[in-house]
C-alpha cells in the first residue's frame, strides 16, 4: 500500500504545480493585457489611422481655443494689476509729501512751545497783532485739520487700490494655472497623432491628406494659382474694403505653417489667422471662436461672402474666412500649412458678416 501511495501523492503534487502555472500564466497574460504591455495593439488601416489624427487634432482646437481665451484673459488681469499697481505707487508719493508737510507742522507747534490762547493774549505786548496772529493760526488750524483728513482718505483709497490688486493677482495665477492645463491637453493631443502618423509610410500619409507630403505639391499648383488668380475677383465681391483687405491678406498667407497660439505673422492658429486678417484692416476682432462668432452679423450659409467668418464644429472650435464659391481660407492643423478648402470639408455650424 505505501508504494501504491507514493505514486498517488506525486502526480496529485504535480497536479497542482501544472495548474498553479497554468493560473501565474493566465494572470500573466490578462495583467500584460490591461497594462498594454503584452500584446501587440491591432495594426490600423490608413484610413483608421487618418479618422483617429483627426480627432485629435480636433480636440487639441477645442484646448487651443480655451488656451487662447485663458491667454487674452491672463494679459487682461496682468495689465488691470499693472494699472493698480501704479496709481498705488501715485498715491503713495503724494501721501509722503503730505505726511511731510504735517511733520514740519507738528515741529514747528512743538517749538513754539503750545502755550493756551488765553494766556499768550495776557502776556503779549501787542494785543493786536496777537489776535491778528490767532486768526492766522485758526486758518492754519483748520488747513492742518484739512491736510489730515486728505491724509486719512489717502490711506483709504490706496488700501482700496491694494485689495483690488490682490483681487487681479488672484486672477491672473488662476488664468495661468488654466493656461498650463490647456497647454498640456494640446501637447498630448498633438503627441499622440504624431506617433500615430509616423506609423504610416510617406505614401500612406500622403493618401490619408498628411499635409506634409501631399499638400506640398499642391501648394506649388493650385495653391500658387489660388494665390495669383483669386484676390482680384473674390475682393471685388466683398461687401466692403475692409472685407476684402482681410480676404487679400489671408491670401498673401497662403502656405504659413500652423501653429497653435500664433497669430501671425508668420505662423497662425485657426482664429488667430482670423484676427491677424481683420487687424490688417483696421478691425479689431476678438482672440477666440467663441467670441469672433459674436463680433458681427449672423449670415446664413447661402448669403455668404468674401470676407465672412465661417465656424464649425458644435462647439464652434474652428473658423475660416469665406472666399466664395463655397470655399475658404483657414489654418486647418499642425499636419496642414494656411490653404484653401471646401466649406464641406468639416461640419459647418455658423456664420458672420464682421463689417
Amino acid at each position: 500500500m505505501a508504494a501504491h501511495r507514493k505514486p498517488r501523492q506525486r502526480s496529485v503534487s504535480g497536479s497542482k504545480a501544472r495548474t498553479a502555472a497554468t493560473i501565474a500564466l493566465a494572470g500573466a497574460a490578462t495583467a500584460t493585457g490591461f497594462d498594454g504591455t503584452g500584446h501587440a495593439e491591432p495594426e490600423l488601416t490608413p484610413g483608421q489611422v487618418k479618422a483617429k489624427v483627426d480627432e485629435l487634432y480636433q480636440e487639441a482646437e477645442v484646448a487651443t481655443e480655451k488656451y487662447n481665451g485663458a491667454k487674452e484673459k491672463a494679459e487682461a488681469a496682468g495689465q488691470r494689476l499693472k494699472d493698480l499697481q501704479d496709481q498705488a505707487a501715485r498715491k503713495e508719493e503724494r501721501l509722503n509729501s503730505a505726511r511731510e508737510e504735517l511733520g514740519a507742522v507738528a515741529a514747528a507747534q512743538y517749538r513754539g512751545g503750545g502755550l493756551d490762547p488765553v494766556l499768550q493774549l495776557a502776556l503779549s505786548d501787542d494785543p493786536d497783532r496777537y489776535l491778528e496772529n490767532a486768526e492766522f493760526v485758526e486758518r492754519a488750524g483748520n488747513r492742518q485739520k484739512s491736510d489730515v483728513t486728505r491724509v486719512r482718505r489717502q490711506l483709504r483709497e490706496i488700501e482700496q487700490l491694494r485689495g483690488a490688486a490682490h483681487i487681479e493677482l488672484t486672477s491672473l495665477k488662476s488664468r495661468q494655472s488654466e493656461l498650463r492645463r490647456h497647454k498640456k491637453t494640446i501637447t498630448g493631443k498633438l503627441g499622440s497623432a504624431r506617433e500615430l502618423l509616423s506609423r504610416l509610410s510617406v505614401q500612406e500619409r500622403a493618401r490619408t491628406g498628411d499635409a506634409r507630403g501631399a499638400d506640398r505639391a499642391s501648394r506649388s499648383s493650385t495653391g500658387a494659382r489660388d494665390r495669383l488668380a483669386a484676390p482680384g475677383p473674390v475682393s471685388a465681391q466683398a461687401p466692403n474694403s475692409r472685407a476684402a483687405a482681410a480676404v487679400s491678406y489671408a491670401y498673401q498667407k497662403l502656405g504659413s505653417p500652423y501653429v497653435w497660439g500664433a497669430t501671425g505673422p508668420n505662423a497662425f492658429d485657426c482664429s488667430g489667422l482670423v484676427q491677424a486678417a481683420y487687424r490688417s484692416a483696421g478691425v479689431s476682432l476678438p482672440r477666440t471662436t467663441y467670441s469672433q462668432i459674436d463680433a458681427g452679423r449672423r449670415v446664413s450659409r447661402s448669403d455668404l461672402l468674401p470676407g465672412d467668418l465661417v465656424f464649425f464644429y458644435a462647439g464652434i472650435s474652428h473658423v475660416g474666412i469665406y472666399v466664395g464659391n463655397g470655399r475658404m481660407i483657414h489654418a486647418p492643423n499642425p499636419s496642414a500649412p494656411v490653404r484653401v478648402a471646401p466649406l464641406d470639408e468639416m461640419p459647418f455650424t455658423g456664420a458672420t458678416r464682421v463689417v
